[in-house]
């Protein structure tokens, strides 16, 4: 049996999951009037952007490598259902969230579920990639986690100022 996803695609998906989460973050720029979350979804666009393209130098060397697998169909579907329920995979759902978060606070929790879902996933895809691609997964999971404490951080402040006033 073979598994149903390629590297190739995986790194597709991530992508995928880089680009709309450029498309949510500029949204989200655009639309905030908070100076602290603006500048966040500005410099986290930007980081995005960084990943993006380093997704799309992988994809040329990516099926090149067949991973190892001890249960293809098993991860196959763990895989599957990390990829349906992240929040930034599919174009208009992300056009959406943008247009529908109607705070910054929501926003940020948008973000937040994001990159969590993000994390998960790329955990996950650095268990199956090429060993030279590995230490890049690494750092892309670095800065995501850097982003999770980055839109906590600031929906903790948001929140703290709020109750002060």
């Amino acid at each position: 049996m073979s598994i149903a996803f390629s590297i190739g695609e995986l790194v597709a998906i991530a992508v995928g999951i880089e680009k709309q989460g450029i498309a949510f973050y500029d949204v989200m720029a655009r639309s905030t009037k908070q100076p602290l979350a603006r500048d966040l979804f500005i410099s986290l666009a930007d980081a995005e952007r960084t990943h993006m393209e380093t997704f799309k130098n992988m994809l040329s060397e990516a099926d090149t490598y067949t991973p190892p697998y001890d249960n293809e169909h098993e991860y196959d579907d763990y895989l599957r259902s990390l990829i349906s329920s992240a929040v930034f995979t599919d174009e208009s759902a992300t056009s959406e969230l943008a247009t529908r978060a109607g705070s910054e606070v929501e926003a940020l929790d948008i973000g937040i579920g994001a990159e969590k879902d993000s994390i998960l996933f790329y955990y996950q895809m650095k268990e199956i990639m090429p060993p030279p691609s590995v230490p890049i997964i690494e750092n892309i999971i670095r800065e995501e986690k850097l982003h999770l404490s980055q839109l906590s951080g600031i929906k903790n402040k948001m929140s703290d100022d709020k109750l002060s006033n």
